[in-house]
């Protein structure tokens, strides 16, 4: 299934891109989940995003890596995939994409595709996994302002 947020800023795209670091990372946590960054590299290819995320006192691991990035004078981009995931999750691809709109307006796009392995379970979760990135928007707006 797929997931696409978009989050519209009035910043500059490369300042933008600059901020999306591990404090930009804990600014995103969903209400409601615990979350523990263990290890960020960054956001080029080959970097390690590992977690642990929970709800009350269960935890799971969560570990991402970064399989590619660019950039161009019109945008930057980089694709988490998970390597290791929390139940019910079998596959992960998240792409980020900071685009620039205008010299000081920026659009962030969360492009998520996941899959349990079961059509029915990830209609299921759709609901919740949008909300929690819908939420981004917000939490985006308040870190970059």
């Amino acid at each position: 299934m797929r997931i696409l947020i978009k989050t519209r800023l009035e910043k500059n795209y490369s300042e933008v891109f600059r901020g999306f670091n591990v404090d930009l990372f804990k600014a995103l946590k969903p209400p409601l989940l615990s979350l523990e960054v263990v290890k960020f590299d960054g956001c080029v290819t080959g970097d390690e995003v590992s977690l642990e995320v929970g709800l009350g006192p269960l935890k799971k691991k969560w570990v991402s890596h970064i399989t590619e990035h660019g950039e161009s004078a019109e945008q930057y981009f980089f694709v988490d995939v998970g390597h290791v995931l929390p139940p019910p999750l079998k596959d992960w691809r998240h792409t980020h994409r900071i685009i620039k709109l205008g010299e000081n307006s920026t659009e962030i796009h969360d492009d998520i595709e996941f899959s349990s392995g079961f059509k029915v379970l990830d209609y299921l979760i759709y609901p919740a996994l949008y909300f929690q990135f819908w939420l981004r928007i917000p939490a985006y707006k308040k870190f970059f302002d």
